[in-house]
């Protein structure tokens, strides 16, 4: 499936988010992000048993991490890596059994082993996809002076005209960024106050807090949003559509960079063979050259990348991994206090205080 016909699955996404699950073999429940039921990210899966796996969408890791301690249930989950020490803490998630997924020798080491998902030897995380989350613009409607600064999310000239993520990582990203810091496992409270004044500028700019890529794909598309904090996703399936949108990951300022993957959740009353069978269509090196040329995201299986042209992976910035994280947030695990009270003052934000 090419950029275009991923957006199309997009906005018909848009109309699923609402509902609780997407039904299909109920003998494996997965809790997601909007738009990951696409079939070309498992296609093994789907050949094997002809039928998708059920999903229900979360918006943010905190209101799956709220719901999963309220008693939903399900097999596995998609969180990033700035949340998997609180779910692990909170006895959520069970570790990974390695032996069972044939291409772990080729995940890329700096993910796998990388602080929260490896814990003394222990794997939590299978680590799949990664990517940025950097000032995205509409080419024809802000100057390039405007695109090379995140000063300009708070700028008044754009009120009612920016829309930032509902997802208090990103925004934190964003507002530490804008501030001056690039490390947030050292920030201080008067950081994070910091960054709290800036994204309260910010809010008085916000035309919406999108959720899901489809619906600011709509809000950019018509113009109503001409600057946005958003993720790879936007701006490649925006510009298969020939729209003019681009994304600028090196503003003054920096970019952040994120990397998700699955967990096995505790308590999961599904096939253990089909999360496994899921987990590993997920790194079949065809689902790493669709991630990369559909969605715009980098995948975790470093020989799989290394399958895809070298022209594509330059095209989307994955050529160099140390140039893609240079000057850049990594959304690395936060200490509890710091993201309780990120958590606290993004619902005071968003209400207007």
């Amino acid at each position: 499936m090419k950029p275009i016909s991923r957006l199309l699955a997009v906005g018909a996404t848009a109309a699923l988010v609402t509902a609780p699950a997407l039904a299909a073999d109920p003998e494996l429940v997965i809790f997601d992000w909007a738009g990951y039921e696409d079939p070309e990210f498992f296609k093994a899966y789907t050949e094997k048993y002809g039928d998708t796996p059920t999903f229900s969408f979360f918006g943010d890791e905190e209101e799956a991490f709220q719901k999963l301690r309220a008693g939903f249930r399900a097999d596995l989950a998609h969180p990033c890596s700035q949340s998997v020490v609180k779910w692990r803490e909170a006895g959520l998630i069970e570790p990974i059994k390695t032996e069972l997924i044939p291409e772990w020798g080729n995940l890329m080491a700096g993910f796998k082993d990388m602080a929260g998902f490896s814990v003394d030897g222990t794997y939590y995380v299978v680590p799949m996809d990664w990517g940025a989350t950097g000032l995205t613009y509409r080419t024809d409607l802000v100057p390039d002076e405007d695109a090379a600064t995140l000063q300009s999310f708070a700028d008044p000239k754009y009120q009612g005209r920016v829309s930032i993520p509902d997802n208090v990582d990103d925004a934190y990203a964003l507002g530490f960024l804008a501030t001056g810091v690039t490390d947030w496992t050292k920030a201080t409270e008067a950081d994070l106050a910091a960054a709290s004044d800036f994204l309260r500028k910010v809010h008085q700019n916000v035309r919406a807090y999108w959720q899901d890529g489809a619906e600011l794909a709509q809000l950019m598309g018509s113009g109503e949003v001409v600057l946005s904090w958003a993720w790879n996703e936007t701006p490649t399936t925006m510009q298969a559509e020939g729209q003019p949108v681009a994304m600028n990951r090196d503003t003054a300022e920096g970019s952040s960079t994120w990397v998700c993957g699955y967990v096995d959740l505790k308590d999961g009353q599904g096939s253990e063979a089909k999360a496994y069978d899921f987990i590993n269509a997920w790194l079949e090196h065809r689902t790493a050259e669709y991630i990369v040329t559909a969605w715009g995201y980098g995948h975790s299986n470093e020989a799989g990348m290394k399958e895809i042209p070298a022209e594509t992976l330059a095209e989307m910035g994955f050529d160099n991994f140390e140039a893609y994280t240079d000057k850049t947030l990594w959304q690395a695990p936060l200490p509890s206090a710091m993201r309780e009270a990120m958590i606290a003052d993004f619902e005071k934000i968003k209400a207007g205080f």
